[in-house]
């Protein structure tokens, strides 16, 4: 599994219909709204690198109201979610 840490800035009149339009991309997990510089931050995940970058160059980037973005690809990730998904596997 590929995990991608998606910070968005998107245009302020339009946060809550970019935030739909990316929770409607396969492969989005999650969209935090976060206070700071940063407006939205999307957690991707995939199987590949060549499918995160469909759904964030082609797709995240494209949404009507995204101004920039500034991804960070997890090496390694820690955290109960990925632990229950191994461990469930043919369950």
């Amino acid at each position: 599994m590929l995990n991608a840490i998606v910070l968005i800035q998107a245009s302020s009149a339009k946060i809550p219909e970019v935030t739909q339009a990316v929770l409607d991309i396969p492969g989005v997990s999650e969209v935090y709204s976060t206070a700071g510089h940063i407006d939205l931050i999307a957690m991707v995940r995939t199987h590949t690198m060549e499918e995160a970058a469909e759904i964030i160059s082609d797709k995240i980037n494209k949404v009507d109201g995204v101004v920039d973005t500034d991804t960070h690809i997890a090496l390694r990730t820690y955290s109960d979610h990925d632990l229950e998904s191994l461990f469930s596997i043919g369950e």
